[in-house]
């Protein structure tokens, strides 16, 4: 195999278009959770828009069904726009992100939600390393857990109406596991898609951010869920 070792690392072509690839995803990722969390910051420490988005609860709806048309939109038309739609398409997602989750500094500590968001940096790192670099397929794990977050989306609806809070913390716990799950198949879904080369550079990087919309949606998704259980409420 061809070696590159200019820089003495001794790696290979496609061990450092891999590592390129990658590295685009999750700058992409960590960009749009900056953008996430400077939004809903800025919001939180305004306490008139704070108190008027959660008292306006047809806004906060409104809202909410257009970030979740958003994300099907660049999930199933992405390859088909230019870069830079794609782009913003995701700084506005990530943007109405940050104005939805400013609500959760209303009802947790800000301490717990950056100690919680610390323990989740973390959890994903390891679990994302396990993603790539392990030689077992995760085919069928993340077909398992794409089917148990349906089911997941649709008890956590039914328990909207009944409000059991034993169902409450029993999906709590199994979204955690479900999440846990997806992030190691994302990362190793991503990795093979890199593997089977891409036709142009501008159809990499799209690829790459949306790679980078998949692990941002596990990441945010594991940390509200484990705010639920390491959040101190005010």
């Amino acid at each position: 195999m061809e070696r590159d070792t200019s820089f003495g690392i001794g790696l290979s072509k496609a061990e450092i278009s891999e590592r390129s690839f990658l590295s685009q995803v999750y700058l992409w990722m960590t960009l749009g959770l900056l953008l996430t969390g400077f939004v809903a910051a800025w919001i939180a420490f305004t306490p008139a828009l704070a108190v008027g988005l959660l008292r306006s609860g047809g806004l906060f709806f409104v809202l909410a069904l257009v970030q979740i048309g958003l994300v099907f939109w660049l999930s199933s038309q992405i390859l088909n726009l230019s870069l830079t739609t794609a782009t913003i398409g995701f700084s506005i997602y990530a943007t109405l992100n940050g104005v939805l989750f400013s609500t959760i500094f209303l009802v947790y500590t800000g301490a717990s939600i950056a100690s919680t968001f610390l323990v989740t940096a973390g959890m994903f790192a390891a679990i994302s390393l396990y993603g790539f670099a392990t030689k077992r397929d995760l085919s069928s794990v993340g077909s398992f857990c794409f089917m148990a977050l349906i089911g997941l989306i649709l008890a956590s609806i039914v328990n909207w109406f009944l409000k059991s809070p034993a169902l409450y913390w029993i999906l709590t716990y199994a979204g955690i596991a479900i999440f846990v799950g997806l992030t190691a198949y994302d990362t190793q879904r991503l990795k093979r898609i890199h593997q089977e080369g891409f036709a142009s550079e501008g159809l990499m990087k799209k690829i790459a951010l949306l790679g980078a919309l998949a692990l941002y949606l596990d990441f945010i998704n594991l940390f509200l869920l484990l705010l639920r259980v390491l959040g101190r409420k005010r």
